[in-house]
């Protein structure tokens, strides 16, 4: 069954991304989603003709992770933005975040010193569950440098089509405007409804 593309246009009007960058951004999301499905059904044909194991097919097999996580990770990069935010509650991922970090304030310089980074990619906070540890992550490329087992929990897109578009070469205002739109009850669905603290 094809993947369909998700409806993000609630995220119209939300402060500091214009209706023109984020139309565009669906439309590259909608492209991801396409992509994926064409790929998958020609990987599908080539093996019932018998062409798997060709050099096409193996490369079409090194594409198949990109297109997945450039859909997935738009998805989730989406899914966490609201229109005016939502801070983090006091629950299970917040006591994660202040028992790695200290403070949100920390947690929070860390994450936006990642983002304004030179360089293109995705700004990710991960959750092992194995060892309960938080980590902010830098991800160059969609399918390369994620934390193999470990669950995205809040993701930013810092590739140029994300900020270029209102901001130019002024990505740290698009930081600002990325935290104000952050909504945190979706990061906090992803961590699972919140894990006991380390210390209880």
């Amino acid at each position: 069954m094809p993947y369909e593309a998700k409806n993000f246009e609630h995220l119209l009007g939300t402060p500091g991304f214009s209706d023109a960058l984020l139309k565009n951004h669906f439309t590259l999301y909608e492209g991801y989603v396409a992509n994926f499905n064409k790929l998958n059904d020609l990987l599908a044909a080539m093996e019932k003709e018998g062409k798997a194991g060709t050099p096409i097919d193996a490369e079409l097999n090194r594409r198949f992770g990109w297109e997945w996580n450039g859909m997935r990770l738009h998805e989730l990069y989406f899914g966490n933005m609201k229109n005016g935010g939502m801070p983090i509650g006091n629950g299970g991922l917040k006591q994660e975040i202040l028992e790695e970090w200290g403070s949100m304030e920390m947690w929070e310089k860390d994450f936006r010193i990642m983002s304004a980074a030179r360089g293109i990619g995705w700004v990710i906070l991960y959750f092992d569950s194995e060892a309960r540890r938080l980590f902010n992550v830098w991800v160059n490329e969609h399918d390369m440098g994620h934390l193999a087992g470990a669950a995205p929990l809040l993701v930013m897109d810092v590739f140029e089509h994300a900020f270029m578009l209102d901001y130019g070469l002024k990505r740290t205002d698009y930081i600002a405007a990325f935290f104000a739109a952050i909504d945190w009850s979706a990061a906090e669905r992803r961590f699972g409804g919140g894990l006991p603290p380390h210390n209880s």
